[in-house]
């Protein structure tokens, strides 16, 4: 039995549909439900015994602490967090209280469930935490990718909470022995992606015939890793990794966003055309976010030197997936476009034009 928390949102519900078609070790999948965690990103496991969902906050001590009590688990992968850089710009609490409070409660249930286990089932425990390449900062077009070495410099709110949460992780190894691992991944991208992200919103955005918006110049580059590839690194660090050891995951596919958002046009314009011509006629400029980033990068070479991981997707590959996926659940899409999520977008982009 493993314990994962966010397992409803995207990364985390991804996970958690890898691992049970990998093997019948069953999961119980804690998650909140806020705006971006979602069931229906698990409807395939309707009835499926080996998945247990408990909704649930990773700040309630109490209930974190029956779980562990009740199903024993042998490791945590600890997904969940408040993860977009412009709703922490918004409104950083949230991102405080989930990320860095949250971090820290699971932390220490996890600290007493496995200072109570016997010799072996101690030695066996891992915590998983589950991180950002944000949390080193930004690039210059030459400079070399982020390695596990590489000093933090946080620029945003949501970086800023995601490097305090890694900081926890790694005091409760240092200090208190908790056999931790933790992953600091690259831009993923896939299904169920919620559609506040670049490749989700410009693909729902074309489909609806309304403007793509570009952040600046849209030479911002970022290193995008497909989802399922990002579950497989995981899983690899479960079974091998090192009590301690950060391992970054990357998809070795630098991109400049205004590259992506051309490719989507041009994949929609192929299997999806709209009689009013190519979708890149939707292409708008707009205001830059305060304080983006230019350029994240991820060397890789540690996990697959070491435990011999290497991407499966190219980003061609994933990214004709991506759109595929999306052009076969638009149920999915409009389900998740709430009045909330409309809300959210209008207030995020007022006055960017």
């Amino acid at each position: 039995m493993i314990l994962v928390t966010g397992g409803a949102g995207f990364i985390g519900a991804n996970f958690v549909l890898d691992w049970l078609r990998n093997c019948d070790e069953p999961v119980v999948n804690l998650d909140a439900l806020t705006y971006a965690g979602n069931l229906e990103n698990l409807a395939s496991l309707k009835g499926d015994a080996r998945h247990i969902f408990v909704h649930g906050d990773i700040c309630d001590r109490e209930l974190i602490d029956r779980l562990l009590a009740e199903h024993q688990p042998r490791a945590i992968v600890h997904f969940a967090a408040e993860s977009h850089v412009d709703r922490s710009i918004h409104g950083p609490g949230d991102f405080i209280r989930t990320n860095v409070n949250g971090t820290f409660t699971l932390l220490e249930a996890a600290r007493g469930h496995w200072m109570g286990l016997d010799a072996e089932a101690k030695a066996a425990f891992r915590f998983h935490h589950v991180s950002t390449d944000e949390v080193y900062g930004s690039l210059g077009p030459n400079d070399p990718a982020f390695s596990e070495t590489k000093t933090y410099e946080p620029n945003s709110p949501y970086s800023a909470s995601k490097a305090a949460s890694d900081h926890l992780v790694r005091a409760w190894h240092h200090t208190y022995g908790l056999p931790v691992t933790t992953s600091n991944c690259s831009n993923n991208y896939g299904p169920y992606h919620f559609p506040e992200k670049l490749i989700p919103l410009m693909i729902a955005n074309a489909l609806a015939g309304k403007p793509l918006p570009v952040y600046g110049d849209g030479q911002q580059i970022r290193d995008w890793l497909y989802v399922t590839d990002h579950c497989s690194a995981i899983r690899a660090i479960l079974q091998a990794g090192k009590p301690g050891e950060v391992y970054n995951v990357g998809g070795w596919n630098e991109k400049p966003n205004i590259e992506i958002v051309h490719t989507l046009c041009a994949l929609l314009d192929e299997l999806k055309p709209d009689a009013a011509g190519s979708y890149s006629r939707l292409i708008t400029y707009v205001t830059d976010r305060p304080g983006h980033d230019r350029r994240y990068a991820i060397d890789a070479r540690k996990i697959e030197r070491e435990l011999g991981w290497r991407p499966a997707e190219t980003f061609e590959t994933g990214i004709r997936k991506t759109v595929e996926w999306y052009l076969a659940n638009q149920d999915w899409v409009a389900h998740v476009q709430s009045g909330a999520y409309r809300d959210w977008l209008d207030k995020n982009y007022a006055g960017r034009s």
